[in-house]
C-alpha cells in the first residue's frame, strides 16, 4: 500500500515536471511555410535582422572578416584605432575593450588601455578612456598607476572621429543602393 501511494506521487510529480518543461517556452506557434525561406543562409539573414540570434562565423565564403558587433560604428572605429596594441579582454556584450600591456620596446614602461562604452551613440560621453602605467625596476618589483593626461582625451577624440567617418560611409553606402529618392533631411 505504501509504495502504491509513492508511485503515485512519483508520477504525478513527473507529469507536473514534464508539463512545465515542455510548456515553459510558450504556446507551439506553427511556422508558415510561406514566410520561412528554404534556403538556409537565407534562413540565418531573417533570423539576424528579426533579433533571434547572433553569429560568430566568416560573412563571406573565404572571408577572414567576421561578422561581431559589425553595426555599431564606435566598437568597430574602438577595434581600429586600438589595433596597434594586444588585446587582452575584448567584451562586446559587457561594453568593454583592454588591451594587454605592451610598450615600444626602448624603456621598461608598460601601459595599458581600458575603453568602456557607456552608450552606443557617438557622442563625446559615450566612451570613457582609462590608461594605466607599469614602471618595473631591475628586481621585477612594479609599480603600476593611472594616468590622467591629455593622451586620454586623444584615444577618445580619434575614435569619435574614426566612428563618425565609418557612420557616414554607412550611410553614403545606403543612399547610394537606394538612388535618387527623396530623403529626410535627418537621414
Amino acid at each position: 500500500m505504501h509504495t502504491l501511494m509513492l508511485y503515485k506521487k512519483f508520477l504525478l510529480t513527473f507529469f507536473l515536471i514534464s508539463f512545465f518543461s515542455f510548456n515553459s517556452c510558450g504556446i507551439w506557434k506553427p511556422a508558415d511555410a510561406k514566410k520561412v525561406p528554404t534556403n538556409a543562409s537565407d534562413r540565418v539573414k531573417k533570423n539576424m535582422e528579426e533579433g533571434r540570434g547572433f553569429r560568430l562565423g566568416s560573412i563571406g565564403k573565404n572571408s577572414n572578416t567576421f561578422q561581431f558587433a559589425s553595426s555599431n560604428p564606435l566598437w568597430r572605429a574602438s577595434l581600429e584605432k586600438l589595433s596597434f596594441a594586444p588585446l587582452s579582454n575584448v567584451d562586446y556584450a559587457g561594453g568593454v575593450i583592454v588591451t594587454d600591456w605592451f610598450n615600444d620596446g626602448s624603456s621598461n614602461e608598460q601601459i595599458k588601455i581600458t575603453v568602456r562604452f557607456l552608450s552606443n551613440e557617438i557622442r563625446s560621453d559615450a566612451l570613457n578612456i582609462q590608461i594605466h602605467k607599469k614602471v618595473c625596476n631591475t628586481q621585477n618589483n612594479c609599480k603600476i598607476s593611472k594616468i590622467e593626461n591629455s593622451l586620454n582625451s586623444e584615444i577618445r577624440f580619434a575614435i569619435l572621429k574614426k566612428a563618425t567617418q565609418i557612420k557616414k560611409a554607412g550611410l553614403d553606402k545606403t543612399k547610394d543602393k537606394i538612388g535618387d529618392v527623396n530623403l529626410p533631411k535627418n537621414f
